[in-house]
């Protein structure tokens, strides 16, 4: 029976790995075409496919469910078109028992996943986001859609990014009044953090008196803040790029501070539960070769599985603001999509032919 299960995984194997392969790709190519449509004399060819390059490992974790999926689908769907599962299945090998030959890749697969979750994305994602903040900066006007909020007392803060070593770039700050009136508001190219402040770079600053507005430009300016560059390390990065142990860390101290973290929460939740999301997502796929698609084209295949896919990662993006909204779990919100596949999954693979 190894020699067995060495055949289906590595039909499935391949199969995975180039469905993998073609999405991530042209993602990969929307990504660059939008880059390259942009009009910034900045964008040169090495920054953007440097950015690609760091950007790469998150697209691959993105798409893996949906890969998976259509993978598996088309896998087995290859082994039904040449009646090799007709085979198998009279010569007495259980769907159970092809399910985990069908299994023994996609948990290898899933393994190397979450270890570019854990260990490879937390860091290449920020890098991309300061990459693409330096080009930003380096431009004679303010880009609008920053990475970065934070508020201090009166004080509003905006930034394209961070470095790891706590260095800002594109930093814009506003200074809001108890009556929410504008006091003032600043922008910097760059600012290094020095242990009882902030240290601003080409600062242009705007004050709104009540009559009229005065500017002011300083080559550099200290900022006395309490925020450190350990803090801006999370709040620079989206939670779906963060470790497990960093969304753990930062929703308790958000929590501490009496912050909502359901988002958060959500995204830790989604993360701990991606192996048996994808098995889910597996059980499905067998079920349909087996059952009411036994006979149906490779194209057709690959359309369910492609609009299954959606369908989960559809749920998940509406589930997540709900519970903000609403107030529940956000387990439950992460855990609802999971377990309507998981249950769905084994319903109609028991149902199968």
């Amino acid at each position: 029976m190894n020699r067995l299960d060495r055949y289906i995984g590595s039909t499935v194997l391949s199969a995975c790995l180039l469905v993998l392969l073609l999405i991530v790709s042209l993602d990969s190519l929307f990504a660059l075409i939008d880059n390259l449509s942009k009009d910034n004399s900045q964008h040169t060819a090495a920054t953007i496919s440097q950015y690609l390059l760091l950007t790469l490992p998150g697209r691959i974790y993105e798409f893996s469910a949906l890969a998976l999926l259509v993978g598996c689908l088309a896998g087995l769907g290859f082994l039904a078109s040449s009646s090799e599962l007709t085979v198998l299945r009279a010569a007495g090998v259980s769907k159970l028992r092809i399910l985990g030959s069908v299994m023994q890749p996609v948990l290898l697969l899933v393994a190397l996943v979450a270890a570019l979750g854990e260990l490879v994305i937390p860091v290449t994602e920020p890098q991309a986001e300061v990459l693409k903040a330096k080009v930003r900066s380096s431009s004679d006007t303010t880009y609008s859609q920053w990475n970065l909020w934070h508020r201090e007392g009166d004080w509003y803060i905006n930034a394209n990014a961070v470095e790891s070593d706590g260095t800002l770039h594109g930093v814009t700050r506003y200074r809001i009044s108890p009556e929410r009136q504008l006091l003032e508001a600043s922008y910097a190219r760059l600012g290094h953090y020095r242990g009882d402040g902030w240290d601003l770079k080409q600062v242009s600053t705007t004050y709104f008196d009540a009559e009229r507005t005065r500017t002011r430009h300083v080559a550099s300016e200290v900022w006395q803040i309490e925020l450190r560059p350990e803090l801006l390390r999370y709040l620079a990065m989206q939670p779906i790029n963060m470790s497990v142990q960093g969304l753990a860390s930062y929703s308790d101290y958000l929590d501490a501070q009496g912050v909502n973290a359901g988002r958060y929460r959500f995204a830790l939740w989604n993360k701990l539960l991606m192996p048996v999301a994808i098995f889910g997502l597996v059980l499905i796929a067998t079920s349909f070769v087996f059952g009411s698609m036994r006979s149906v084209t490779l194209g057709q295949r690959i359309m369910v599985g492609v609009m299954v896919g959606l369908l989960f990662k559809f749920s998940q993006d509406l589930l997540g603001p709900a519970s903000l909204v609403f107030g529940f779990s956000p387990m439950l919100a992460a855990l609802t999509p999971i377990s309507v596949c998981v249950v769905a999954g084994a319903l109609m693979l028991r149902r199968a032919g």
